[in-house]
């Protein structure tokens, strides 16, 4: 497989442009984990030239670090390690919270879980209305001086809000959410990355599992899974975005012999700099990776992909219902 890859400020190696995504394997909010096939999983992304591996601490609470950094041990320096910063879970209630002393305690935390001397891009999760950009953005710079972490990105940030933080600290990278079917940062974050030099980091690329080609109306989600609150998963718009996936699937075999899953990161990766995170947690879930490169969605493709969207979603809803609280007074 020829991996396609991308270049991101302080980071010394090309990273590559699927990321692998470890939310699902922290076991939070996704109905558990098999930490043995998680750490199988990452290996194999890593030998497959699958390089960056993108994490939190606020995935199970510690526990997706811990299996990042055990999966990684005698092959650190073939990863590419972005983790988070900026949220906290007193009693399991995750809240924002991007003060420098928190940070100073988090990033030592993940340092310890990912077992490794230095994080190659360190993110802040959610923006924090209680504390000054210039407050967190200074706390940033000062691991980066001190070679603690090589490289600056925010997640879920506003232009407004990275124009501040950026006089305080250089910006590598944005994360938001993107994929077919959440699109919203087209009109502001995205035209903005291509225009100040910042790689974006899609994340929900495949939309919760939704452009995965596997969900059926009758799919269920169980235990502690986020997607029981997902407007997009419940009727009738639950319909209306499997009719769409339908339309796609055949869009992606007929027209380019690919699945709607490789149509699905193609079409992220043919947006700009950017670079698409794939969740997975079992090997098998890898699988596929390897047909979003080597070839492009022209202009026809995308005007014709918009036009399925159009014709099947009709009650579109974005992906607000994840964004965390801030702390109260």
């Amino acid at each position: 497989m020829s991996v396609e890859s991308i270049r991101i400020l302080g980071i010394d190696k090309p990273v590559s442009r699927i990321g692998l995504g470890t939310w699902a394997i922290g076991g939070w909010m996704w109905g558990g984990a098999d930490d043995a096939a998680s750490v199988e999983t990452i290996r194999r992304a890593v030998a497959s030239g699958i390089n960056l591996i993108d994490t939190a601490p606020v995935y199970g609470f510690g526990h997706s670090e811990e299996v990042v950094g055990k999966a990684l041990q005698g092959i650190r320096d073939q990863a590419v390690i972005a983790t988070k910063v900026a949220l906290e879970w007193p009693g399991e209630r995750v809240r924002r919270n991007a003060t420098a002393a928190r940070i100073r305690s988090e990033v030592e935390d993940s340092l310890r879980r990912l077992r490794t001397d230095r994080i190659d891009l360190y993110q802040v999760h959610w923006p924090d209305p209680r504390v000054p950009h210039e407050e967190t953005a200074r706390e940033l710079e000062r691991l980066r001086e001190a070679g603690k972490i090589l490289a600056i990105g925010v997640s879920n940030y506003s232009p407004a809000q990275m124009d501040v933080f950026r006089r305080y600290a250089p910006l590598a990278s944005v994360q938001p959410p993107y994929n077919l079917f959440e699109r919203a940062i087209e009109r502001d974050v995205l035209p903005y990355a291509r225009q100040n030099g910042l790689v974006v980091l899609a994340y929900g690329a495949l939309c919760r599992g939704l452009l995965s080609g596997r969900m059926r109306a009758d799919t269920r989600f169980g235990g502690d899974d986020l997607r029981q609150s997902d407007p997009k998963f419940r009727q009738p718009r639950f319909g209306q975005y499997l009719a769409a996936v339908e339309a796609l699937a055949r869009f992606a075999r007929e027209r380019h012999g690919k699945s709607v899953l490789a149509l699905a990161i193609r079409w992220i990766l043919d947006q700009g700099p950017t670079v698409a995170l794939w969740g997975a947690r079992r090997p098998d879930q890898l699988n596929g990776i390897d047909d979003a490169f080597g070839w492009k969605l022209d202009a026809g493709d995308l005007a014709e992909i918009d036009a399925i969207l159009a014709e099947h979603v009709k009650d579109p809803v974005g992906p607000e219902f994840m964004a965390p609280p801030a702390r109260q007074a």
